[in-house]
């Protein structure tokens, strides 16, 4: 009898040791999951940042340009006689 309650005892450890192993599975993707999710967060702010910094760059030189335009059309609308040459 007492080698029967053995056995129990065995195939219990063995059943925990097996769901153990599955938890630390499942944990160990979980934590590969998050690392390639942050990973891939770090780069796309890297690459948005980029981005930003370059649009910015181009809306800035339009802004220059449209400044230019603006004292051009405001100079030629306060001296119409420079268009009766």
């Amino acid at each position: 009898m007492a080698r029967a309650g053995g056995i129990t005892n065995a195939v219990n450890v063995g059943i925990a040791v097996q769901a153990d192993w599955e938890n630390r599975e499942f944990i160990s993707n979980i934590s590969l999951h998050v690392r390639r999710l942050f990973d891939f967060l770090v780069q796309f702010e890297a690459t948005t940042k980029s981005k930003l910094a370059s649009l910015n760059e181009k809306l800035d030189t339009l802004e220059r340009r449209l400044e230019l335009l603006e004292v051009q059309v405001g100079t030629a609308a306060a001296n119409p006689s420079i268009f009766n040459t």
